[in-house]
């Protein structure tokens, strides 16, 4: 099971740090989410404002 919850990132924004939370979360780059955010644009884009509401920021200082 995955304690690690998705929240928004505190290292890694651009915007609200929406995308690179969701890399943070899957271990993945924040270039490729932000990629994939670019070209779905029409949805992602009311995704992405749905998500920097709900999403808490990420406080933790870990490495």
């Amino acid at each position: 099971m995955n304690k690690n919850k998705l929240k928004r990132s505190s290292r890694d924004k651009s915007l609200n740090g929406v995308c690179g939370g969701i890399a943070e979360f899957c271990g993945i780059s924040s270039f490729g989410i932000r990629l994939i955010f670019i070209l779905t644009m029409p949805v992602s884009l009311i995704i992405y404002i749905i998500l920097s509401n709900i999403l808490d920021e990420n406080t933790s200082l870990s490495v």
